[in-house]
């Protein structure tokens, strides 16, 4: 892919995000959209509507780690006998962490893969 190309998508990335179309927009080039942008860009909230994606990848960590530790506290409680606390309780909670932990290794993969793919293009 030429330079120009490569310059014909960003400006066509940059006119979606402009108009609204659901992307996200990349004031300070493509190390912004992951919260490291340049020094004064707007970090709180990007465009109107659209959240950070640095902040989103935070709630989506925080989200699994509150999710297995809920799981450890109710397997604790079973395994000191509380009775408030049954086996299918602990069950669920488990598989609960379980498939948040897969799906949050599935988007890391992906940030992976799309990171290797930018990292391989030719300029």
């Amino acid at each position: 892919m030429s330079q120009m190309q490569i310059d014909s998508v960003l400006a066509q990335i940059r006119s979606f995000s402009h108009h609204g179309a659901g992307v996200a927009r990349v004031p300070g080039g493509l190390g912004d959209v992951a919260g490291l942008g340049a020094p004064g860009a707007n970090k709180a909230g990007g465009a109107a509507g659209v959240p950070d994606f640095g902040k989103l990848l935070r709630q989506g960590l925080d989200s699994v780690n509150s999710t297995q530790q809920s799981a450890t506290r109710v397997a604790d409680a079973y395994e000191r006998g509380a009775p408030d606390v049954d086996l299918t309780q602990v069950m669920l909670e488990t598989q609960k962490a379980s498939v948040s932990f897969r799906g949050l290794a599935e988007v890391r993969n992906r940030l992976v893969n799309v990171y290797q793919e930018i990292m391989n293009m030719p300029i």
